[in-house]
């Protein structure tokens, strides 16, 4: 039994880890995978990878062509809105369920945030944790904050999508200055304002999209289903 909870948990890790590099675009989009040359890294056996590919597969950060190979799947913008409609419906909703006190150390967790957010040393990585907690915490507030494990399992296309923005924006400054318009919109208790730059901070992304896809088409799917060209795909220099 000891031995067989192990093997999950190696599994589990393997999985996870994996994610990560593909939604951090250490694995770029498009790229081809190597079972063999991913388990050395890891320093791990291929089934792991093999099952681990798998479940990416199902959650559609990974395309698995029989005898041909897996590759990172490309961003898909179908996905990317979908799962920004999902994240916009859930962050509205949730600004509208702000009770009339708000909890202190909750505001106080956002407000030193927001702080880190505005160090000059700060990495485009951390900035995303960050930005991720911050838009979590506000969850917390309306007593949602368990929600978010949800809408974050169905955001991946999203975050590569993101994360490719943060790239090419270079620096985030333009993000965290929404971030305060949020939170100071919030704690004055003016949800139409919060409601309002919610919503136009969410459909950056859009823009990012559209800004992107005109110098690197190569990172989309335009076709989904279609057979990638095993080849190396560099998301930025």
């Amino acid at each position: 039994m000891a031995q067989s909870n192990r093997r999950r948990t190696s599994r589990r890790a393997i999985y996870l880890k994996l994610r990560h590099m593909v939604l951090t675009l250490e694995l770029a989009p498009g790229a081809a995978l190597s079972e063999n040359e991913l388990a050395t890294s890891l320093g791990v056996s291929r089934t792991p990878v093999r099952e681990s590919l798998i479940m990416l597969a199902q959650e559609g950060l990974v395309q698995v062509f029989p005898k041909i190979g897996s590759f990172v799947s490309r961003v898909d913008p179908a996905q990317v809105a979908d799962a920004q409609f999902l994240r916009e419906a859930v962050e509205l909703a949730s600004l509208d369920n702000l009770p009339p006190r708000l909890d202190p150390a909750v505001v106080e967790e956002l407000r030193e945030n927001l702080k880190r957010q505005q160090r000059a040393d700060l990495g485009l990585e951390e900035f995303f944790e960050l930005d991720e907690a911050f838009h979590q915490g506000l969850m917390r507030l309306s007593g949602h904050g368990n929600v978010w494990s949800t809408v974050a399992a169905a955001k991946g296309h999203l975050d590569r999508a993101r994360r490719l923005g943060l790239h090419e924006n270079v620096s985030p400054a333009i993000f965290v200055a929404q971030h305060h318009e949020i939170f100071d919109a919030v704690v004055g208790g003016n949800v139409t304002l919060a409601r309002i730059s919610m919503r136009t901070h969410l459909r950056a992304v859009f823009s990012d999209i559209e800004r992107i896809r005109t110098h690197s088409p190569e990172l989309f799917a335009t076709d989904p289903s279609g057979v990638p060209v095993r080849r190396n795909v560099v998301v930025w220099e």
